[in-house]
C-alpha cells in the first residue's frame, strides 16, 4: 500500500489530510505538523526550506513515494527546491487559486488572504503574471489568524475582528470573490461568509489538491487496489495537546498524534 506524506507549519494541513483520506482511502498516510516552528509565514523563505527538507527527509524515511507540501509559504519557499532534491519522490505543492478566481469573478475584484511569505514566493507573483492581468486583487495576511485557528478558537471574538479588518476593506472595495492562500483559513469559512455575505465566491484549494493528487498517483501506476485498513500516522514538532483539538474535529479523537523533536528524532538541527 502506498505511502502518502502530508506536511504544514501546523494543523492547516489537516483539513487537507482530512479530505485525501475520504477520497483515496485505499492510502496510509503519514502527517507532520511542524509547530514547533508554527506559522511559517513570517519566517525568511531559507529558513521555511530548511524546514521543509528536514520534514521531507523524514517522511522519505517513513516510504512516502508521493509528498503533499499542504502550505502555501512552504510551496512558495521549497516546492522547486525539493523536487530537484529528491526527484525519487512526487511532490504535490499549494497555490492561491488566482486562475479560479479569474474564472468566476463578475467585478474583476478578488480579495486574497494569505501569509507574508506566500506573497514573497515567486510562485504567487508568477500565477497572478499569468493569469491576473484585467482583475484587480487585494491582498491582506490575516495578522494574527493562524495562531488563533491553532488553538482552536475557530469562532471566537478575536478570530471574527482578525477576519473583519481583513474581509471589510475588501467587500469596500467591490470585490465578489475570496481566495484562501493558506491552509489554516478554510477552518474558519463559515465566519468567512457570514461577514462577505452570500454574494461573494470562497475558493478552497482542497479539492484541487485532492484532484492534483489523484492524478499523480495515476500517472505514477501507484492507484490503490488493497483491501488492507490503512493507517494514518500523526505526528508533531510542537506539544502533542495542541494538535489534539483540531484532532478531535475532524477524526473524532480516533488518530494518535505522537511528538517528533527536531534534534534527536529528525537528526537534524535545522535552527544552525
Amino acid at each position: 500500500m502506498t505511502n502518502i506524506g502530508v506536511f504544514d507549519s501546523g494543523v492547516g494541513g489537516l483539513w487537507i489530510l482530512k479530505h485525501l483520506k475520504a477520497e483515496l482511502p485505499g492510502y496510509n498516510y503519514v502527517f507532520f505538523g511542524d509547530q514547533a516552528h508554527v506559522p511559517y509565514g513570517k519566517r525568511g523563505m531559507q529558513e521555511i526550506k530548511s524546514f521543509s527538507e528536514g520534514i521531507t527527509k523524514f517522511l522519505i524515511s517513513r516510504n512516502c513515494k508521493v509528498i503533499v507540501i499542504a502550505c502555501n509559504a512552504a510551496s512558495a519557499a521549497s516546492l522547486k527546491y525539493l523536487r530537484a532534491k529528491f526527484p525519487e519522490v512526487i511532490f504535490v505543492g499549494m497555490e492561491p487559486a488566482i486562475k479560479k478566481a479569474v474564472e468566476v469573478t463578475d467585478t474583476k475584484k478578488v480579495g486574497v488572504l494569505a501569509t507574508p511569505a506566500t506573497f514573497q514566493g515567486e510562485l504567487y507573483n508568477s500565477i497572478v503574471e499569468r493569469f491576473a492581468h484585467d482583475v484587480s486583487i487585494f491582498k491582506d495576511t490575516c495578522e494574527g489568524l493562524v495562531g488563533q485557528i491553532e488553538k482552536g478558537d475557530l469562532d471566537g471574538k478575536g478570530t471574527r475582528e482578525i477576519l473583519e479588518k481583513a474581509l471589510k476593506p475588501m467587500i469596500e472595495k467591490n470585490i465578489d470573490t475570496v481566495v484562501l492562500g493558506c491552509t489554516h483559513y478554510p477552518f474558519v469559512i463559515p465566519m468567512i461568509k457570514e461577514i462577505v455575505g452570500s454574494s461573494v465566491n470562497v475558493i478552497d484549494p482542497t479539492g484541487a489538491i485532492v484532484r492534483q493528487v489523484t492524478r499523480v498517483l495515476d500517472e505514477n501506476k501507484l492507484q490503490s487496489e488493497s483491501r488492507e485498513k490503512s493507517n494514518t500516522q500523526i505526528f508533531t514538532s510542537g506539544k502533542t495537546e495542541d494538535m489534539e483539538p483540531i484532532l478531535l474535529k475532524l477524526f473524532d479523537g480516533d488518530i494518535e498524534v505522537k511528538k517528533i523533536n527536531w534534534e534527536n528524532d529528525l537528526g537534524v538541527n535545522v535552527l544552525k
